[in-house]
């Protein structure tokens, strides 16, 4: 990861406690929450807030109301995996600006394809019109990534004593 990052170790996350995802973007913020205890994500809400005052203040409320232990927020890199996806400074700087305003560490998690994931969640899910999931794909974006990252750091939280 470039310097300049939060980069905290999953190694360190408690058994418990609640995490909030994110699925940046320039336009919409996808919002989930997770669980490390049960080891499950569940999406929140989309922030479709063009000023960053607003988007903060609204996820300041989040963080009163789920009183999270971290973050996780997605990282786009390039789907070959080569160089680094156009809106990665964007999100470093969101994660940055998390980390700073919160006082809690933020961790990233790979956010390749979860949008197509999320878009063939909601249609399996019966939603037909492009309207309707669009409102909800942020969100159930942010929900993969965050499902992803406890997925990945499951054995490391469950096999602690």
């Amino acid at each position: 990861m470039p310097e300049g990052a939060p980069a905290f170790d999953p190694s360190s996350l408690p058994e418990r406690g609640c995490l909030l995802g994110f699925d940046f973007g320039l336009a919409r913020i996808g919002v989930a929450t997770g669980e490390l205890e049960t080891g499950i994500a569940s999406p929140l809400l989309t922030l479709a807030l063009d000023a960053n005052d607003l988007r903060f203040a609204a996820i300041a409320r989040l963080v009163k109301e789920w009183r999270p232990i971290g973050f996780v927020v997605g990282l786009p890199r390039p789907l070959r995996g080569e160089g680094a996806h156009e809106l990665e400074p964007d999100c470093r700087r969101f994660a940055n600006r998390l980390h700073g305003r919160f006082g809690l560490p933020v961790y990233f998690a790979d956010e390749r394809l979860t949008s197509a994931e999320a878009e063939r969640s909601l249609k399996e899910a019966g939603m037909r019109r492009w309207q309707t999931r669009k409102d909800k794909l942020d969100a159930v974006a942010a929900q993969f990534i965050l499902q992803h990252f406890l997925d990945a750091n499951r054995h490391a939280t469950t096999t602690r004593c």
